[in-house]
């Protein structure tokens, strides 16, 4: 089994905190030609390219980041995972969308809009994803992101913010129903904030900053042919995991994707490819995301496979990789997952 050497990860921070002065510059405008070229001038582990329009509101991206700030003093879900046991040989490189190929919804990149409703996203994606998993792709069921932002009036603030812990909490006790992205009419309520444009020329919308959180409305759409109450579908237990990165990925490996937050700063609206480190700019706010797995880029710098929810245009279609094994922008502190019912 491959171990990140020491030598790997530290040579990586040396080189970041060499650059240390690069890494607090705010003297740029964040979406300027000069601010992605600036990126790309200073590292060489990832590299930074247009992903939106250069007149989108910086107000938009803080709309993004979901995770509440309050988040910090949410109780932790009561049960937090460890797994006691000697590890089992996890291999150096592991996608669950390859592990688990009958599972479409591992593959899947959402759009959650103008809307502050990635805490809800992170959550819904995996637990669809460990649905199929648990029932060896034998069901298939798309959580309503829509459901949970606009119904779970413990979870937070709607699309102004909420708590990751909370959504898998109210997935256990009141349960959630199905649901497609916007316009797909398909499962009992779909997700009712459009996607927007990210580039000048395209079909959907500009991006801006959003509106108020949907309505919760606890009846299924017309043409669905399954009643609310039935289409709800609960978690049998739901847990934290530690920070520790054996730990993680052993939850991975054995259940599936996890729910996990990190501070977002400027320069991660700019990711393309690569593994992210921040390097440069001001800290945006939390955002929550789903790992499904991790690898290593050039036999040395360790990384998780991560989903995003903002399109398939953003990122590398929509995913991307951030260094692992040092909690890099908390990625590694803030992980939530549970099985189903």
């Amino acid at each position: 089994m491959f171990k990140p050497t020491i030598f790997a990860v530290v040579s990586f921070l040396i080189f970041s905190l060499a650059r240390g002065d690069d890494a607090v510059r705010v003297d740029m405008d964040p979406l300027s030609d000069e601010f992605i070229d600036h990126i790309n001038s200073i590292q060489y582990y990832w590299s930074a390219g247009r992903n939106f329009h250069k007149n989108t509101p910086i107000s938009y991206f803080k709309r993004l980041m979901g995770v509440h700030e309050l988040n910090k003093n949410y109780p932790k879900l009561e049960q937090v995972l460890s797994y006691n046991e000697e590890p089992i040989d996890l291999p150096e490189t592991f996608d669950a969308r390859e592990h688990w190929p009958n599972c479409p919804t591992i593959r899947e990149v959402r759009d959650q809009g103008s809307c502050g409703s990635c805490w809800a996203f992170g959550a819904v994606e995996a637990m669809s994803d460990r649905v199929c998993i648990h029932s060896n792709g034998t069901k298939n069921f798309h959580f309503s992101a829509e459901n949970l932002v606009s119904c779970c009036w413990t979870c937070g603030f709607g699309c102004n913010g909420g708590f990751p812990g909370a959504a898998w909490h109210y997935w256990k006790t009141k349960g959630i129903v199905s649901g497609g992205p916007y316009g797909s009419k398909m499962g009992c309520i779909p997700y009712e904030i459009a996607p927007c444009e990210h580039h000048v020329n395209g079909t959907r919308g500009p991006c801006k900053e959003g509106g108020k959180t949907p309505k919760c409305v606890k009846k299924c759409e017309k043409g669905y042919k399954v009643p609310y109450e039935q289409d709800l579908h609960r978690g049998k237990n739901v847990y934290s995991i530690s920070n520790d990165v054996d730990q993680i990925r052993q939850e991975i490996y054995k259940n599936g994707p996890v729910e996990g937050a990190f501070t977002v700063y400027e320069d991660f609206i700019a990711y393309r490819a690569g593994v992210y480190k921040h390097v440069a700019g001001k800290a945006l706010g939390g955002h929550a995301i789903r790992i499904l797995g991790w690898g290593v880029q050039n036999g040395e710098i360790p990384y998780w496979l991560v989903a995003n929810s903002w399109n398939t245009d953003w990122g590398s279609d929509g995913f991307f990789k951030i260094l692992r094994g040092s909690d890099e922008c908390g990625i590694e502190g803030q992980i939530n997952a549970g099985l189903p019912a």
